[in-house]
């Protein structure tokens, strides 16, 4: 999986992990305020950007090799990890499941209730996956996922090389996910970010992510929709750079 790394290499460390459709590249705004002060780390996941080539099969794969990726570090580095959507839900599964090499960890707009999934839907999405490649329709889809006409050409680039196994894998699992029962246990703190006008199960879910933790914190935002970082990053970064600097190792 293709990692980038950028920002302040003595600093603490930042991941990043993007949602699914779109690439590292989401994060730009992140990058350029955090990095003075911070290593940042954005991987762009199975089948997207860099990683167009390789396969997305299944959440737990890439929280494995994420997981492996932070082992390299020294022991004790700081490392907060964040995610957007089905990056939220990988961030989550990664505190859960590692929380020794996660110090913090920002879950922004994750599905965890998990919905209904069609026995045909992988076939509705394979017919479907040709006109992700028209740049008509993914210009229509940047719209709803608040893409900044900065970040087009990126997202256009992106839906044209993502596979429809790809596609079809990480549907599935975003859809599937469950929040892990390990999660009560994670012993660092824990910031929640949602949009008001995200869908209710969505925003349920946050709120139960939120009951079920002891050091979590949950912040909603009466404007933002399903792209907050996108949608408001200068408020996102204020958010997540507070409560770092709020919540030391």
């Amino acid at each position: 999986m293709y990692m980038r790394e950028t920002g302040n290499a003595a600093g603490p460390v930042l991941l990043l992990i993007h949602g699914g459709g779109v690439a590292g590249w989401m994060w730009d705004a992140q990058i350029d305020h955090f990095g003075p002060r911070y290593r940042v780390l954005v991987p762009d996941l199975p089948g997207h950007g860099h990683s167009h080539d390789m396969a997305f099969t299944t959440s737990a794969a890439v929280v494995a090799e994420l997981a492996a990726y932070l082992g390299q570090l020294p022991a004790g580095t700081d490392v907060t990890v964040a995610g957007f959507s089905l990056g939220a839900q990988l961030a989550l599964e990664l505190a859960a499941s590692h929380p020794e090499v996660v110090t913090r960890v920002v879950i922004t707009s994750a599905l965890t209730q998990g919905i209904p999934l069609p026995s045909l839907s992988h076939w509705l999405v394979r017919l479907t996956a040709p006109l992700a490649r028209q740049t008509w329709f993914a210009k229509l889809q940047a719209k709803s996922l608040y893409i900044p006409d900065d970040l087009l050409d990126d997202y256009i680039r992106t839906s044209k090389t993502l596979p429809a196994e790809s596609l079809i894998a990480l549907t599935r699992a975003n859809a599937e996910f469950r929040t892990p029962s390990a999660w009560r246990r994670f012993p660092g703190a824990v910031l929640l970010l949602a949009g008001a006008k995200e869908p209710r199960a969505l925003r349920e879910g946050m709120r139960q992510l939120d009951h079920d933790h002891s050091k979590s914190e949950l912040i909603v935002h009466e404007h933002a929709g399903h792209g907050l970082p996108l949608q408001y990053p200068e408020w996102f970064n204020a958010r997540v750079e507070g409560w770092i600097r709020a919540n030391p190792a």
